[in-house]
């Protein structure tokens, strides 16, 4: 990398996943935005025409007056290639395709049971990170061989274990997982601020809160707005607003298939006393499973959505003809921030500036101090230049440790099981996860995994 005044040029990126037909458009679109940052990103992807893709739709951003920041995109044929002289390492893949999406989703509620997303927790978890486990050992074997001191921003799912991985291969690894999950409760949280207070235009950024769980099940012990205390405000609205919950100005839960009316969070709240910082549809999946997810009728009248794959299917032909017209000229992307926050911790990692975000991070520092060192923890920490230095968020209070503990010791299982191809744990892993537990049969559980692995692995 090169410094100058409030620049860095010549940075390097690799984008393992660099053929997305999504997140890699975001990233694209906050970097360009950004004035302080130059350099080269490679695009690597076993899709070797989506990078190319890619990489026609990012050069074409270079020519446009409102692109501040300046970038060649390149595509590698190799993870050698892309990952040689890497300054950081950015990671968002889908394991494998739909396909075995669909069985990860939609094969367990042959047993009853539902999942509305399918990614982190529940059945679609397990199965899913058993086949993610070795592409993540895969990863951090050429990391450690090619660029060891690069910064490696994880935003595939599930979460946890793929950060686990990245760390149980290469301990030095300096690597660490990114969700917008807690932005979003941020943003929640301002807007029932806004009203609740009579406050015009609060910014999540405005929101400060602590941040401590487990990705996709995080809670805030803490959060404020200019010195007010916000539990008393959020407490006051879901009083009075429980039964209909709180709509987001721009995304009505029934015509949105990732939206929700935040219900559950507000249940959660009633509950256990902490604020949940993650979307329904996430939360849903790490509680027992005849409660927010015992059917499809119950999750309707908790207002939020079981996302199909079949949805996502639709959605992906639409993103593939949107491939096109970006290739093609037809279309261009549209430079306003996305309000993700990649871009700005490689500017803050980089050294022009510190920002505190949410990370997943391993909790060696026992920044939550009474869950187990080797969990991969959700927290807040502070970036600076080639630094992540968590934050102490305290404990965790022992009822809601007590629903997090069954998936720290279920990533444990299921990395133990991928790298050993042990099914006799991941069956461990079904009848221990909360959407399954006392929901089935052994002997049931037992053919279910048996089939969703012979279908995706």
């Amino acid at each position: 990398m090169r410094y100058g005044n409030n620049h860095v040029g010549d940075i390097r990126i690799a984008y393992i996943g660099g053929g997305s037909r999504g997140w890699a458009w975001t990233f694209m679109t906050d970097l360009a935005l950004e004035d302080s940052l130059s350099g080269t990103i490679c695009l690597y992807d076993i899709d070797g025409e989506a990078a190319r893709a890619n990489a026609q739709i990012g050069n074409k951003l270079k020519d446009r007056a409102e692109a501040v920041g300046k970038w060649d995109y390149t595509v590698a044929d190799s993870l050698q290639e892309a990952l040689t002289g890497a300054d950081f390492v950015v990671i968002s893949i889908l394991p494998k395709t739909f396909e075995e999406m669909e069985v990860d989703v939609h094969m367990p509620e042959r047993l009853g049971i539902y999942q509305s997303v399918g990614d982190t927790a529940g059945p679609g978890g397990i199965i899913r990170g058993l086949r993610t486990v070795p592409m993540f050992v895969e990863i951090a074997e050429a990391v450690k061989e090619y660029c060891p001191k690069a910064w490696v921003i994880n935003y595939t799912n599930p979460m946890s274990l793929c950060v686990k991985t990245l760390y149980e291969v290469f301990p030095q690894i300096k690597a660490f997982g990114c969700c917008h999950e807690v932005f979003g409760t941020q943003k929640v949280l301002a807007g029932i601020a806004e009203k609740e207070l009579g406050v015009e235009k609060i910014e999540r950024e405005e929101i400060c809160v602590n941040v401590l769980g487990i990705n996709h099940f995080t809670w805030f012990d803490y959060a404020s707005y200019k010195g007010i205390d916000l539990f008393p405000v959020y407490r006051g609205y879901i009083e009075k607003h429980f039964e209909e919950g709180y709509e987001e100005p721009d995304n009505n839960w029934m015509n949105s298939t990732f939206a929700c009316a935040h219900r559950v969070k507000m249940d959660l709240f009633n509950r256990f006393g902490l604020i949940a910082a993650a979307g329904d549809r996430h939360l849903a999946e790490f509680m027992p499973g005849d409660e927010y997810l015992k059917d499809p009728e119950t999750v309707a009248g908790w207002n939020f959505g079981l996302t199909s794959v079949a949805w996502r299917k639709e959605d992906l032909k639409e993103r593939l003809a949107r491939s096109r017209r970006l290739v093609e000229g037809e279309e261009s992307i549209e430079l306003k921030s996305t309000g993700e926050e990649g871009c700005l911790l490689i500017k803050s990692l980089c050294g022009l500036g510190r920002r505190v975000s949410n990370v997943n991070i391993p909790n060696r520092g026992r920044q939550i101090e009474n869950l187990p060192e080797n969990a991969i923890v959700e927290t807040n920490a502070v970036f600076e230049r080639d630094a992540i230095r968590p934050v102490l968020a305290g404990e965790i209070p022992e009822n809601v440790k007590e629903l997090i503990m069954p998936h720290v010791e279920n990533h444990e299982r299921i990395f133990k099981a991928a790298m050993e191809g042990n099914a006799d744990l991941a069956v461990e892993a079904f009848m221990n996860d909360p959407l399954v537990k006392g929901r089935a049969s052994q002997d049931d559980v037992k053919a279910l995994v048996k089939d969703m692995m012979e279908a995706t692995l």
